[in-house]
């Protein structure tokens, strides 16, 4: 019998099953073999349209129309059109300064997208199984950019004052995910993702500021193998997070579990919710195909 969903438990769905290389090779001989016998079905304008959506990007997520016909090469007139044509159709956003940015139907493609990830097939039932358990908000994420990006998300309905979903993004430099996963970055990484506009002006009251300022809870991040966010990304607000590694050992996600800060005092915190999250973790680990060194 299927397990029964929990309310309030935002997620991926598993993915289909990847056909094996030789299915894939077959099927690319078949569609060779099939456009050599039909003409051509590109649609120019809908290539027009991909070309512009894939200027946005974490480093530039927003763009003019006056820039974005330079970058893609295309007559100002022509631009226009496509520009308004994906607004319309709600994938780009229409911002009051002039500029546009990827709107709604670009983050539901993305969330799509998520689907197919191995990871995310893998960890769900673990977290789901540790959410059952603890009754807390538990999230998967990986590092993008300056960002963490979320690809399993929980939550406790209590949980009001963050309001995330799969496929948000929030500021690594406050968020117990983001601290344990640049922790792991090497120093030049490191300096090329984290800038001064990495830091939010709208933050906790306990956050860092500044890469100097947050450099030694990096090291102290790697040493112990845990992170926590003590009200740094929003006042109310604190969570404890530990890696997940692939066969290598290389960190590549990070799962945490979130809490309310007066319900969750720091030290109640470590002591009944960190071995969840850090048992999690190396379950997860363990299933990308990671074996924990004999103790």
């Amino acid at each position: 019998m299927p397990a029964k969903r929990r309310p309030g438990v935002s997620t991926v769905r598993p993915a289909r099953a990847v056909p094996t290389r030789s299915v894939q090779a077959a099927r690319s001989i078949q569609s060779a073999d099939a456009s050599a016998e039909r003409p051509d079905y590109r649609v120019e304008a809908l290539a027009k349209g991909l070309r512009i959506l894939s200027l946005f990007s974490e480093q530039q997520p927003t763009w003019r129309i006056s820039d974005i016909a330079v970058a893609v090469a295309m007559p100002l007139p022509t631009v226009y059109r496509v520009v308004m044509t994906l607004t319309s159709e709600g994938y780009l956003d229409h911002l009051p300064n002039g500029d546009y940015r990827p709107g709604v139907r670009v983050l539901t493609l993305g969330t799509a997208a998520l689907r197919s990830l191995d990871l995310v097939e893998l960890a769900t039932p673990r977290l789901q199984a540790m959410g059952q358990e603890c009754g807390e908000t538990v999230s998967l994420g990986i590092l993008t950019g300056d960002r963490v990006l979320y690809l399993v998300r929980l939550r406790n309905s209590s949980l009001v004052a963050a309001n995330i979903q799969v496929g948000s993004t929030l500021p690594a430099v406050h968020s117990s995910i983001g601290k344990l996963l640049l922790a792991h970055v090497d120093e030049r990484e490191l300096a090329s993702r984290i800038r001064s506009s990495s830091f939010w002006s709208d933050h906790g009251p306990n956050a860092r500021t500044s890469l100097a300022g947050l450099r030694a809870d990096l090291a102290e991040i790697r040493s112990q193998g845990w992170a926590v966010q003590d009200e740094e990304l929003a006042h109310g607000l604190r969570s404890v997070a530990a890696p997940v590694r692939e066969a290598s050992g290389r960190v590549i996600a990070g799962v945490s579990v979130g809490v309310q800060s007066w319900d969750w005092p720091t030290e109640r915190m470590l002591v009944e919710l960190k071995p969840l999250i850090l048992a999690a973790g190396e379950d997860i680990s363990g299933l990308l195909g990671h074996r924990q060194p004999d103790r």
